[in-house]
């Protein structure tokens, strides 16, 4: 299968983790991603994130490497007069323009459609920031963990009686990264259709909020404000959280009626199966701090490997890993989520590869471009080549 976003050029002023993360998705399914880097400061800061005594060399930081794969990078100055020109003639040639800056930028830098509509009427202005364009919040920086907070995600998360607690994952910039995406695609689709762009706005905030689907309904419906639950379990559903074994931890989610029966029997137990205290969520639900010690002391008759093999996909369960043990697995090895490529200096890097896979094609594995590495080529398709490229570096321009 070709890749589908082939011919599909995007021009991308984004930085650090959640604008990336979004052209990411695009740029792995064959979009071409232009990032647009400030000349003056030395591109985006999610260049310069790096491990203690990580080396240092042009490209090679490795939170850099996981979000920009299949990336081309050019440098301009957007505040100059001639890198404002320079912009819109790349306008001219491309189908969206993206940023994920805060929200009172696009509009001073002109990369909103008011700007750029002129310039290319299909052009589709997608804007990523932290809580809007159009509120009075505009002008405020804003950052995953600050939404986790403010939107409701640390009093759900932990055991109960605890301190709040983040999810340990940046999920609210990987979310707003892909609604971002989606509005993209959604924007370049509808332009191509009527002849007409426009602006399209992405929020971390709202993104937060958005993520809070059946908790949210369930307090603005009907007043049930939810908080966490002891094993991580389902606010509802039963047995759904974490279980004791011999050696450690598993989660099992019976969320339909039909894995109830079967856990009873895989465990040994099927008389749980007709105990009428157990007979159903709403039954489980009432009694399961007693059914939570029955199954804990059923499953810790053996290792969480020996269960995984009992279970083998008649339960839905699933080991209890760490970062290590989750990436060192088999299954994540042998099912091709892992993706290693080599960077221009011949170093390795290794690296989650993309969650959409084509059908019968390779994974692309270009490595996140050095700073400017692009510069020329795509300032060749312009016409800027030679002495005038030389002048625009020594102006600070490019």
């Amino acid at each position: 299968m070709p890749f589908p976003l082939e011919g599909v050029r995007i021009l991308s002023v984004e930085q650090y983790a959640a604008g990336p993360f979004g052209t990411l998705a695009l740029a792995d399914l064959g979009a071409e991603i232009i990032r647009i880097e400030n000349p003056a400061d030395g591109g985006d800061i999610g260049r310069r994130v790096r491990l203690a005594g990580e080396a240092s060399g042009e490209g090679m930081s490795l939170f850099h490497q996981t979000f920009n794969r299949n990336k081309k990078s050019i440098t301009l100055d957007l505040k100059h007069p001639r890198g404002r020109e320079i912009l819109h003639r790349l306008v001219a040639r491309a189908d969206a323009v993206f940023n994920n800056l805060r929200g009172d930028l696009p509009e001073s830098l002109g990369l909103d459609y008011q700007a750029l509509g002129a310039v290319k009427p299909e052009i589709v202005c997608v804007h990523l920031s932290a809580y809007g364009r159009q509120n009075e919040r505009a002008g405020w920086p804003g950052y995953d963990y600050l939404m986790q907070a403010e939107c409701g995600w640390l009093s759900v998360t932990g055991e109960p009686g605890g301190e709040p607690q983040r999810m340990g994952l940046s999920l609210v910039d990987y979310s707003a990264g892909l609604q971002g995406a989606v509005a993209i695609l959604a924007g370049v689709i509808g332009a191509r259709t009527s002849g007409r762009g426009g602006d399209l706005d992405v929020s971390l905030f709202g993104a937060a909020i958005t993520s809070l689907a059946y908790v949210a309904t369930w307090y603005l419906s009907a007043g049930v404000e939810t908080g966490r639950h002891p094993r991580s379990a389902h606010p509802s559903l039963t047995p759904s959280q974490l279980f004791r074994t011999r050696d450690g931890w598993i989660f099992i989610m019976c969320n339909k009626e039909k894995f109830w029966p079967r856990l009873c029997a895989a465990i040994g137990e099927p008389a749980l199966a007709d105990d009428p205290d157990f007979a159903g969520f709403a039954e489980r639900l009432i009694h399961r701090d007693r059914l939570t010690g029955l199954l804990d002391r059923a499953l810790g008759r053996r290792t969480t490997s020996e269960w995984m093999s009992v279970f083998s996909g008649e339960v839905p369960a699933a080991p209890v890993h760490d970062v290590k043990g989750a990436l060192d697995s088999p299954f994540a090895r042998e099912s091709g989520y892992i993706l290693a490529c080599e960077t221009s200096t011949g170093a390795s890097v290794t690296a989650p590869g993309p969650a959409v896979r084509l059908a019968g094609s390779r994974s692309l594995t270009d490595p996140a471009p050095e700073l400017a590495r692009d510069l020329e080529s795509v300032m060749a398709e312009i016409g800027i080549e030679g002495e005038e490229l030389a002048a625009l570096r020594d102006a600070g321009v490019v």
